[in-house]
């Protein structure tokens, strides 16, 4: 004959009034939970949609902007057209001369604001591209 608190197969069978209490609990959570990931997903596609319009954007300005990181080639054309207008508008200079000082550019250095101005642009996407990231694994995550 089991003892009382047992059941036949020898295992505890204790009653425990919680089970309702832990069942309406799971309900509830399940519900506020598929709020929360339905929330999450819509507020992840919003996200990515304005990262997605921001870094257009942001491309667009940048290939506008990077132009003054390098050397225009139409000074370097300027010049070299310059320097051959005066050799060929003075006729007292000798070839000799002509050939032992060769004319060079000068050095081109970007300006420094359009340095700064481009190190922000470039900064500015890439933390864009890193939201459209983190928001596509969230979406990942709350599937």
């Amino acid at each position: 004959r089991p003892e009382q608190g047992q059941s036949s197969q020898g295992q505890a069978n204790f009653s425990d009034s919680s089970g309702p209490l832990f069942h309406m609990y799971i309900k509830m959570t399940e519900g506020e939970d598929e709020k929360m990931t339905k929330r999450w997903q819509k507020d992840a596609d919003g996200i990515l949609i304005f990262t997605g319009l921001f870094s257009a954007a942001l491309a667009a300005l940048l290939t506008v902007s990077v132009q003054d990181l390098k050397p225009n080639p139409q000074d370097t054309s300027a010049f070299y057209l310059g320097n051959i207008y005066q050799l060929l508008a003075d006729p007292n200079i000798s070839r000799a001369s002509i050939l032992a000082t060769p004319a060079q550019p000068p050095i081109f250095s970007p300006p420094t604001s359009a340095v700064l101005v481009n190190s922000l642009w470039f900064l500015s996407l890439v933390i864009a591209l890193t939201c459209a990231l983190l928001a596509t694994m969230l979406q990942q995550w709350a599937r």
